[in-house]
C-alpha cells in the first residue's frame, strides 16, 4: 500500500483548538506529520462568540502544525459540535416503478437526497443523514439493498441537524483564517472512529466524550449509529464549581482540577491538604483535596445521570454489551470509570486514540486528542471513498450502504450561501 494522501483535522473546541496532519502509511496506520495547539478564546459550549479570538486561535494552531509538519495547510476537515447539535430518526419510502429492475445505487442517493429536504425547525439545517437499516417490500434489516428486486423501497434514518448561524460562524472563522473547508464532521462521530473497535459497535457501545463545554454521546449497537445527544455541561463547569466552591481564581481552579481532582471523594482521605499561593503577599489558602473531590463528584454524577437518560432514552440500554466507553479531556479524571459504572451498572473503559495511530506518536495517545484524530480518519475514509472507481460494496462490511459522495448537497449549498454573504 502506497502512503495516503496528507490531510488535516481541526477540532475548535471550547477549551483548546487542535490542528492535526495526518495521512496513511503503507501499513494503514495513522501517521501523525504534526500537531498545533493553541488556547480556544471565543468559543463557549462549542459555538462560536468571538469571531476575531476564534480566528487568532485557529491561525496560531495551523502556523503551529505547519512547523511541525513542514506541510503548508490550505483546506481542513472541521469538527462540529455544540448544544445547538439535534437528531430525530426519520423514516423514508420510495416507490419504483418496475419490480424487473434491481435496486440500485441512483435509489439509494435518491432515498437520502429525499431526507434532506425533511421539514427542520426554523434557523436549522440538516448536516448528515445516517442510513440505519432498508426495508424491502416490508422485509426489514437489509444492509445493502444494491442488487435486490422490490417495488417499495424503504428506510429508516438517523438524522442530524445544527443551527445555520452557529454553522456559518464556524465556516466565516475558518475562511477568515485563510483555510478551506473539505467537510464538517460531527465530533462524536469522529471521536468514536478513533477510540472505538469495529466488535465494540456491532455488540453495542455508548461513546461518551468529556469536552471541555459539552459532552457528546454516540450510540452504536450492530455496527449503526443509534442514537447521538449533545448534553451542555462539560470540564469547564467542573472548574467553575472548584472556583466557586473553593474561593479562589479560575487559573487555580483548573490546575487542581487536573492534578489533584478525583471522581470519588472516599478515595481521598481527610488528612490530604494542598497549598494554594495567595494573591499579591495575602497568605496561603489550604484546600482539602477530600472536598475537591466532593466538588468534582457532586458535577461528574450530574453528567453521567444526563448520559445515563440518553442510554435509557434510545431505548438499547439492554442491547449494549460493550457498555461505555469514555474519551475527551474529562476521562483523564482520577477514578472515573469507577463512577460512571457505579451509577449506571455498565463496563467502562477510558477510550484512547492509539489503536489507529502509527509508532512514534505517543505525544497523541491521550483521550484529549481523541476528536483530532478521529477528524483526520473521517477524511481520509472520505478521500477513500471518493476515489473508489466502483459503486459496488463498502470497505467496512458493517456499514450501511450510503451515498455515493459522502456528503450529499448540503454542504456545497452552505458553501454557496456563505460565499455570497458579505464576510
Amino acid at each position: 500500500m502506497e502512503p495516503s494522501e496528507i490531510v488535516v483535522g481541526l477540532d475548535i473546541g471550547t477549551t483548546k483548538i487542535v490542528a492535526i496532519v495526518g495521512r496513511k502509511n503503507e501499513f494503514g496506520k495513522i501517521e501523525i506529520l504534526g500537531m498545533g495547539k493553541s488556547e480556544s478564546y471565543g468559543v463557549a459550549r462549542g459555538v462560536v462568540q468571538n469571531i476575531d479570538q476564534t480566528v487568532q486561535s485557529i491561525k496560531t494552531a495551523v502556523a503551529e502544525a505547519e512547523n511541525k509538519s513542514g506541510v503548508d495547510i490550505k483546506v481542513v476537515n472541521v469538527g462540529i459540535a455544540g448544544q445547538h447539535i439535534r437528531s430525530m430518526q426519520h423514516h423514508g419510502i420510495k416507490t419504483r416503478t418496475s419490480i424487473e429492475e434491481e435496486i440500485a445505487q441512483k435509489d439509494i442517493d435518491s432515498l437520502i437526497d429525499e431526507m434532506y429536504r425533511v421539514m427542520t425547525s426554523p434557523g436549522e439545517q440538516i448536516i448528515d443523514v445516517l442510513p440505519q437499516e432498508y426495508i424491502i417490500d416490508n422485509e426489514p434489516g437489509i444492509k445493502d439493498p444494491i442488487g435486490m428486486s422490490g417495488i417499495r423501497l424503504a428506510a429508516n434514518f438517523h438524522i442530524i441537524t445544527a443551527q445555520v448561524a452557529a454553522v456559518k460562524n464556524i465556516y466565516k472563522c475558518v475562511q477568515k483564517a485563510g483555510l478551506e473547508i473539505s467537510g464538517l464532521t460531527l465530533e462524536p462521530l469522529a471521536s468514536a472512529d478513533a477510540v472505538l473497535s469495529k466488535e465494540e459497535k456491532e455488540a453495542g457501545v455508548v461513546l461518551v466524550d468529556i469536552g471541555g463545554g459539552t459532552t457528546d454521546v454516540a450510540i452504536f449497537q450492530d455496527g449503526i449509529i443509534r442514537h447521538t445527544a449533545v448534553i451542555p455541561f462539560g470540564g469547564n463547569v467542573i472548574t467553575e464549581d472548584i472556583k466557586e466552591g473553593c474561593t479562589i481564581i479560575k487559573s487555580q481552579a483548573e490546575l487542581l482540577k487536573i492534578k489533584f481532582g478525583s471522581a470519588l471523594a472516599n478515595e481521598n482521605q481527610e488528612n490530604e491538604i494542598v497549598s494554594i499561593p495567595g494573591l499579591r503577599g495575602r497568605p496561603h489558602k489550604e484546600i482539602s483535596i477530600k472536598n475537591l473531590s466532593n466538588i468534582i463528584q457532586a458535577r461528574m454524577e450530574e453528567i453521567i445521570e444526563h448520559v445515563y437518560y440518553e442510554v435509557k432514552n434510545s431505548g438499547y440500554e439492554k442491547k449494549l454489551i460493550a457498555g461505555i466507553v469514555v474519551t475527551g479531556g474529562g476521562a483523564q479524571l482520577k477514578h472515573i470509570t469507577q463512577l460512571i459504572e457505579y451509577i449506571t451498572g455498565m463496563d467502562t473503559r477510558v477510550g484512547y486514540p492509539n489503536e489507529h495511530l502509527a509508532k512514534g506518536t505517543e505525544d497523541l495517545t491521550s483521550p484529549l486528542f481523541a476528536t483530532s484524530v478521529g477528524l483526520v480518519i473521517k477524511e481520509l475514509q472520505r478521500i477513500e471513498k471518493n476515489n473508489q472507481t466502483s459503486t459496488t460494496g463498502n470497505t467496512d462490511d458493517s456499514k450501511i450502504k450510503g451515498h455515493s459522495k459522502d456528503r450529499s448537497n448540503w454542504f456545497e449549498g452552505f458553501k454557496k450561501f456563505f460565499e455570497n454573504d458579505n464576510l
